[in-house]
Order: structure tokens, then sequence, then C-alpha cells
């Protein structure tokens, strides 16, 4: 499957939230959808969920006009909205029935579910009896019980422990191992990191970044590499590097990272005038924490 964004806009009060947002999700290719806050984000989310309808734009589903009726959705939202004072098993079991599922198949699921989070002894409990972490696990739980075959995920990893965390990966992991599209949006870049094998970076209601993770980075690295020069300081090393040239040089904790843009040839006529032990030369990929960060800070130039 194919879900495709096309033009999006929508506003508000007169003030234009997004602007003409256009990106794809594909079936087993988990989609990353970042952004601060107030970039948009959710706005998007509900339209894919046709909480509310673009003022222009299209969704589109495999080349045709997106109905969520006829697919099974799963949603997490980042705002938590299930009921405190209503049993874990009434409450999954409610869900269960507005997504239209059949009760034999419901309460099958509910019980998988529940035994694989290890919830199964608070099924006739309330849920504010929960600790925050088991609420959360019930919250995730309502998003995939009807086995959908798009899961939208908004923060899902807010709240969770490390070891809960990694039985939500595991969740994922499965989807995607299902071919179903995954959509999910977290400020844990790591995660996104992990999982997504596309990116979209939004703000201020327009799409700044779109592709492939492993493309991007790849683009944003180009000609730029890590360098160590064994008994050197990185502020003796940069002051080097800059009697040679005019070069764009950031550090990290352990190396600086020099934009060379230049043919290799040259980058070691560089290293050779600068001398001393070359202890790492290597391309530089950024982490997606830095691809966030740098192109952010160039929309807000």
């Amino acid at each position: 499957m194919e879900l495709k964004l096309i033009d999006i806009n929508k506003s508000f009060s007169g003030k234009h939230i997004l602007k003409d947002v256009s990106f794809v999700a594909r079936s087993g290719k988990p989609l990353g959808f970042l952004g601060r806050n107030g970039a948009g984000k959710t706005t998007t989310i509900r339209i894919l969920m046709q909480v509310f309808n673009p003022d222009s734009g299209q969704v589109l589903l495999d080349g045709e006009e997106f109905d969520r009726s006829k697919y099974k959705i799963g949603y997490m939202p980042e705002e938590r909205g299930l009921y405190p004072n209503v049993s874990v098993g009434e409450q999954l079991y409610y869900l269960g029935k507005l997504k239209g599922m059949e009760t034999s198949e419901l309460n099958q699921a509910i019980e998988y579910w529940l035994g694989r989070f290890e919830l199964l002894d608070y099924k006739g409990k309330n849920l504010e009896t929960l600790s925050k972490g088991n609420q959360q696990k019930i919250q995730i739980i309502q998003s995939v019980i009807n086995d959908p075959d798009i899961l939208i995920l908004d923060e899902p990893f807010s709240g969770l422990d490390p070891v809960n965390a990694q039985s939500l990966s595991q969740v994922i992991i499965d989807f995607v191992e299902k071919d179903r599209i995954v959509i999910f949006s977290s400020h844990q870049m790591s995660s996104v990191e992990e999982f997504c094998d596309d990116i979209v970076l939004i703000n201020n209601g327009e799409i700044i970044l779109n592709g492939s993770l492993n493309k991007v980075k790849a683009e944003l690295g180009h000609g730029r590499k890590r360098l160590i020069i064994k008994d050197m300081s990185q502020e003796e090393l940069k002051e080097k590097l800059l009697a040679q040239g005019d070069f764009h040089i950031e550090a990290d904790r352990t190396s600086l990272i020099v934009d060379f843009n230049m043919p290799n040839a040259e980058v070691l006529s560089v290293l050779a005038a600068i001398g001393g032990e070359i202890e790492l030369f290597s391309d530089y990929k950024p982490s997606l924490n830095d691809i966030f960060i740098a192109k952010v800070g160039e929309a807000h130039a």
C-alpha cells in the first residue's frame, strides 16, 4: 500500500497551519514524521484520521481517494484519552467494538495483547489503579487491537521505561514485517532513527525535508570527514586546517568534522601539510538529531 498526501492546506481562524504538505508513506517502510511543537504534525495526523478535512489537497491510498472506513486504522494520540474509572477489559472491549471488531475476535485479541504486555492480572481493574507505564501500555494495546492496516503512533515512547520501550519496539517491528503502513512521530530521535526508513520534517506547516533516511544522511554528509590527528588537540588541528583553507569545521566530543568540499587528491595534500599521524579519517554521516537541528535552524535563519 502507498498512502500519499498531495498539497494539503489547512487554516484555522484565518491562520494558515498547513501549507502544501506532501509526502508518501509505504507499506513495510516505517515513516518518521518530525517537527517541533506547533509545527503541524498533529493537524496533519488528524487530517489522515479524517478528524479534520483539508481546505485543499488530496489524501490517496494506492491512487484512490482515501476512505478510512474501508481500512483498519490504529491510532495512538499524543494526548492520552482513556477512561480512568472503567476497567481495562471493559474499555478495550468498547474501543474494539468501535473499530468494528466481532466479539469472538475481540475477546481473543484482548487476551493476547494483555498477555503479551503482562497485564492479564489487571483486566478487571480500573485504569486509574495502574502505574503510568502500564496505562501507557493499555494505550498501545488499544491502537493495535484490531490488527490495523495503517498504524499511526504519536510520541509512542513517552512514559515508557526501557523494558516497556523494548516491548513496544518489537510490536512496531512486527507490523513492519507484516508489510503494514507505520507512521510515527517522536521527539526521541534515536527511536525514529532505529525504525524509520523514510523521514519527513515539517516546520511552520511546511515540509522542509522528505526522503529516505539513508539518502538524506549521505547527501548531508557529502564531502564531510571525521578527522583525528594523534597527539594533536582539536584546537591545534583546527588552526592548522584553517591555515590551509577556509573550511567549515565543527567539533564533537572526540573529532573534528571538516567540510573539505574538494577532490580527494587535494584533501590528501592538506593532510600532508598539517603533518602528524592520522588516527581517524572517515566519512561523516550526521545523526538524525544533527539533521533535525541543522534543517530547523536553516528554516529559521
